[in-house]
């Protein structure tokens, strides 16, 4: 077996292992699209470990995010990239020490888009580590949330471009991340409270969250309305059917939903696109 086919199981075996949530709609994507997002997700989720990272220090941080972003955005070198993050191995996830490897699993046509993405995504994190994630205002939450999370819709449409030509807008993409980061952030409302981090702008209250999720996951409910591949589709429909549901259950005061209640909206999506 080829070095690369090894790469493209291990990319499969990892993502399995980083976000069980991810695995479920990437599991009906097709061959290609299967191998091409969960290489950009494995990207993404490599530098967001080392923004989350709760022991290391916020300038090694900085340091880690911006060299990281200089290098997607010039000429990536493993051998440079391993220099930079070997130093901090023993607090490092393997994700995040991989990044290399998720890289050259990417297709070629599409490489320069997800490495782009991934730099833009590194910088912002830099920018918002340096502020201490200090939430003023809706504005800061937005641009906080596009950084994180806008950026992975806005990536996806254009690997469903890429693809298949499908159009998709943009500035619902940039919802449709940012709607399933605000679920997660209400998910992790106290969990967040505890460790001194707050991304609730200053004067809003959890309801003020809950309605700025509902706001963003009704425009990511018109960003999956253009897109006709079914495999596609599924994919974005599953984590946003989730989302709504999340947010549901959150509000009538349950931490979360059941792993029965996730498996049954899954099944009912199956059947609605008549997937096996």
């Amino acid at each position: 077996m080829s070095k690369v086919s090894n790469l493209q199981k291990e990319s499969l075996v990892m993502l399995k292992e980083t976000s069980r949530t991810f695995f479920i709609p990437i599991s009906f994507l097709e061959p290609t699209l299967k191998k091409t997002v969960g290489s950009a997700y494995l990207c993404m989720r490599a530098i967001d470990e080392i923004e989350d990272h709760p022991e290391l220090e916020d300038q090694i941080k900085i340091n880690l995010l911006s060299s990281i972003q200089h290098m997607l955005a010039t000429e990536f070198d493993e051998a440079r990239y391993l220099e930079l993050v070997t130093p901090y191995e023993q607090l490092l996830p393997p994700v995040t020490m991989r990044l290399a490897d998720w890289i050259s699993v990417c297709p070629d046509e599409i490489r320069g888009k997800v490495m782009e993405s991934t730099a833009i995504m590194a910088g912002g994190m830099s920018k918002w580590v340096e502020k201490d994630w200090v939430i003023k205002t809706k504005e800061d939450l937005d641009e906080y949330t596009y950084y994180v999370a806008g950026l992975v819709g806005t990536m996806l449409s254009d690997i469903w471009h890429w693809y298949d030509g499908t159009e998709t807008d943009a500035d619902h993409a940039i919802a449709f991340g940012r709607g399933l980061q605000a679920v997660n952030m209400l998910r992790n409302y106290d969990e967040d409270f505890e460790r001194g981090v707050t991304f609730v702008p200053e004067g809003w209250t959890r309801e003020d969250m809950f309605n700025y999720a509902k706001d963003n996951l009704a425009k990511a409910d018109l960003y999956v309305k253009p897109i006709k591949n079914k495999r596609i589709l599924m994919f974005c429909k599953v984590p946003l059917a989730l989302a709504h549901s999340t947010l549901k259950a959150l509000q009538s005061g349950k931490e979360k939903m059941s792993r029965q209640e996730v498996e049954g909206i899954v099944e009912q999506l199956k059947q609605e696109e008549h997937l096996s």
